[in-house]
């Protein structure tokens, strides 16, 4: 048994020491060992509409720019002035050709060139004009931009491992290419970040906890199917990654009830798809899917709407959360009214579901402060058995964990074996050209 994590696979059992979630010490390694490591998000592509907008962005407590450049190419600066260290960007979003200190007066091109500097005479001739900094890697996939401060970190597409193929899930839903809509949801929770990861891929708390919107839903007229409600498997996708899925008939549950001629519409465009990348990935794409990208991403799919999720922790017992909503542009004013009206209603800080996992969170935050009485955290469910646990099972969790423990410890846990889940739930992608004649 490591400090933090007791993995017993005679028992079986799984426990995370309570301390991982109220001690500073621990706070300021998950900094250096984790944050300062590994591939972290920071926007989405579609957030930058026009050359020369941008967006300011804190990623393990680092203030970045996030915008394009006057050609529209992507960059990502430190939002520090080399000169003396002043914010530049002090504002959230704009557009701007260039970007000037207030302190100094310092001005840099949205391409990160020093452009001006008030009494340039005073510097010698050779004196080195720096531009801005930047983090030491930046790449994307599929419209999902990362950074990271370690210059030896590896490949993004090797990172993301077994969750680019949920991230194509989510972006081929859109010929056009997936957008994020305009607005953010941000709101903060009196507890560590570590649990809102693990309530994320939760499953098993959904009906107990959130019992207000399953009455509503069913007051609308939705009659809930427990079979279908059950059919969700857990994975671990490597490197600390997981998912929830759901299989193609988890697609009606969440939401109000479709009109007609919202139903032939989503129907025709799934039809499409169907032609495109065939039967067996589109029932996938029409299921739902609760994503982690490790450590501190998510994507949530419950087909009532696309949620993108940032938690930054910025103490033991507090963290900061953003989110926002992943839409298929060339969708009707119908289904896209009810995505708009779900971000706000279920996942919105004053909405059906967010309001109830900040208290569960904030309890058990508050609990912890007899961590040393009731030391251990269990996260063992569906870990008995050979078959694979299913969506309120806890094995994506524990598959987090185990990537937590090993950047912490330096202990690496193997992972579980348990039989492979159904065929409907790792069919590949064909496009096309790939379609079998006849």
């Amino acid at each position: 048994m490591s400090q933090f994590i007791d993995d017993d696979r005679v028992m079986p059992r799984f426990r995370v020491n309570r301390q991982a979630m109220v001690d500073p010490e621990v706070f300021a390694k998950e900094r250096d060992e984790i944050f300062s490591m590994v591939w972290l998000y920071l926007g989405h592509e579609t957030e930058l509409k026009k050359p020369n907008d941008f967006k300011t962005r804190n990623v393990a407590g680092r203030p970045l720019i996030f915008g394009r450049d006057a050609k529209g190419e992507i960059q990502v600066w430190i939002n520090s002035c080399p000169h003396r260290g002043a914010m530049i960007c002090r504002e959230p979003e704009g557009n701007a050709r260039f970007m000037t200190c207030f302190y100094h007066g310092w001005s840099f091109s949205s391409s990160g060139k020093l452009v001006s500097v008030p009494g340039d005479t005073s510097y010698g001739p050779d004196f080195e004009r720096p531009g801005l900094a930047t983090p030491a890697k930046v790449d994307s996939y599929r419209g999902f931009v990362f950074v990271s401060f370690n210059p030896d970190v590896e490949p993004l597409v090797d990172y993301l491992a077994g969750a680019k193929e949920y991230i194509d899930l989510i972006a081929d839903q859109s010929e056009e290419g997936m957008q994020i809509l305009e607005g953010t949801h941000e709101y903060s929770v009196k507890a560590n970040w570590k649990l809102l990861v693990e309530n994320s891929v939760d499953g098993y708390h959904a009906v107990s906890a959130h019992q207000r919107y399953f009455e509503m839903v069913m007051a609308s007229g939705v009659e809930l199917d427990g079979a279908a409600m059950s059919q969700s498997v857990g994975l671990g996708l490597g490197n600390g990654h997981s998912v929830v899925a759901g299989g193609p008939k988890t697609g009606g549950l969440f939401g109000r009830p479709l009109s007609e001629k919202g139903k032939a519409e989503k129907a025709k465009r799934f039809e499409e798809f169907r032609k495109k990348y065939g039967d067996d990935w589109v029932d996938r794409m029409s299921g739902s899917r609760n994503l982690v990208i490790f450590p501190n991403l998510v994507i949530i799919d419950l087909v009532m709407g696309v949620v993108v999720r940032k938690i930054d922790p910025l103490a033991p017992d507090y963290m900061e959360v953003t989110a926002w909503e992943l839409i298929p542009p060339e969708e009707g004013d119908e289904l896209k009214q009810q995505r708009l009206d779900n971000f706000l209603t279920f996942w919105g800080p004053g909405g059906l579901a967010s309001p109830d996992d900040v208290e569960a969170l904030e309890t058990c935050q508050r609990s912890f402060a007899s961590y040393k009485e009731l030391p251990w955290s269990d996260v063992s469910r569906g870990m008995a058995g050979a078959d694979q646990p299913g969506g309120s099972d806890e094995l994506q969790m524990r598959a987090w964990w185990r990537q937590w423990n090993a950047m912490i410890t330096g202990e690496v846990l193997p992972d579980e074996v348990h039989n492979a889940p159904e065929a409907s739930f790792t069919a590949s992608r064909r496009l096309q050209a790939e379609q079998p004649a006849g």
